[in-house]
């Protein structure tokens, strides 16, 4: 083991697993969009360090050589794609380690969307441009990258004193989503957690009770979602709520309230009643119980790497590995 996955493995041995499981796959190719500041660009080139992509920058040629003088970021390895682009297409073929030079955030956007659509990319990175451009452009009805399902976001979170890692979702995309809506959520993250090896994930449904309550809507939708996985509407996982956040990762606290759950104390999934509450879960579990955080966005053609100023090295490296494992699951080609 050399020195940096020593310390990997003393931070979050979890994530250096998560990690190793990626390294076993091809690097992924993935449009970094927008990489104009020293965090976004840094990221990128620490996962490309690591083995996991082989990034394709797409922005400002000049913005980003700048941010790489300025902050000592080694891109000399990259070459310019060509000067100017053309509107409808990129006609020839744009290697990784290049960089496809745009005016602006919103032109990164659409271009890095374009080069998942040609198979020249097989991922996504968002870079320092605001979250909405880049979705609007995976939304996009004519050029994006919709698929059938709903877009949701998922953290996949190490809880030093949790006994697994934790899928919380969704704490980014979708504000108040609905009972459908939160049935693609559900089903999104089950999928991810079959990328990362859990066979049948256990999905805890929160709300503030464990009760149905009609004066409680997330409790409605919980019983509601329950029962589409009984009907196999929803598939793949083992699914219970509505649970009080203590009753789902707690089987001491259900037993005492008299919950018989398969869920609790074991929940690999919890699905927040709106984003408000998954936002807020994820950043206590973070600041307050020292938790790491990756984050992914699901429900596109590829994987959308959602990355933050204030994520450290570790988590935007587990957030490369996430999308290679989920890129691997899906089978896509590199």
């Amino acid at each position: 083991m050399n020195a940096e996955d020593q310390h990997y493995s003393e931070t979050s041995p979890r994530y250096l697993a998560l990690m190793n499981n990626a390294k076993a796959h091809p690097s992924l190719i993935t449009a970094v969009v927008h990489p104009c500041d020293d965090v976004s660009l840094g990221g990128a080139l620490e996962a490309m360090q690591a083995g996991l992509i082989a990034p394709i920058l797409v922005g400002p040629e000049a913005r980003i050589r700048a941010t790489a003088k300025q902050h000592g970021l080694d891109i000399s390895r990259f070459t310019l794609y060509r000067d100017g682009l053309p509107q409808a297409n990129l006609p020839h073929a744009v290697p990784p380690f290049s960089i496809v030079n745009t005016t602006h955030s919103h032109q990164s956007a659409e271009v890095a969307v374009l080069l998942v659509r040609q198979g020249q990319a097989h991922a996504l990175m968002k870079g320092s441009l605001h979250t909405d451009e880049l979705l609007k452009a995976i939304l996009d009805k004519h050029n994006g990258l919709r698929t059938g399902r709903r877009l949701s976001h998922v953290f996949v979170m190490d809880v030093p004193n949790y006994h697994k890692p934790l899928l919380l979702t969704d704490g980014a995309v979708n504000i108040e989503p609905d009972l459908l809506g939160k049935a693609d959520i559900v089903q999104n993250a089950i999928e991810l957690a079959h990328a990362l090896g859990i066979a049948e994930p256990k999905v805890a449904i929160l709300s503030a009770v464990e009760t149905i309550n009609p004066a409680l809507p997330s409790t409605l939708d919980a019983a509601a979602l329950c029962k589409m996985a009984d009907r196999k509407q929803i598939k793949g996982g083992i699914l219970d709520g509505p649970l009080a956040f203590d009753n789902a990762i707690s089987a001491e606290a259900a037993h005492n309230k008299g919950i018989t759950s398969a869920v609790s104390g074991d929940a690999d999934i919890l699905l927040a009643p709106n984003l408000e509450a998954g936002n807020m879960l994820a950043k206590q579990l973070t600041y307050l119980a020292g938790a790491h955080s990756a984050g992914i966005v699901l429900g596109a053609r590829v994987p959308v790497m959602l990355t933050s100023r204030a994520d450290n090295e570790l988590s935007r490296l587990a957030s490369a590995a996430v999308a290679v494992l989920l890129a691997a699951h899906h089978g896509a080609s590199r």
